[in-house]
């Protein structure tokens, strides 16, 4: 967790404003991964892929 609070100052110290989008599909990601690992979800996931 520090290390995500150390990247968020970082990104707005030196205006790095194209690292957002990366940053919002990596998240993004993750979260999918996430729910994805339950076994109800897995089904429709499955027959999306």
């Amino acid at each position: 967790m520090n290390t995500l609070i150390e990247f968020w100052v970082f990104l707005g110290k030196r205006k790095k404003y194209w690292m957002w989008p990366f940053l919002a599909l990596i998240i993004l990601l993750s979260l999918f991964l996430f729910v994805a690992q339950s076994t109800a979800l897995s089904t429709f996931i499955y027959s999306l892929f």
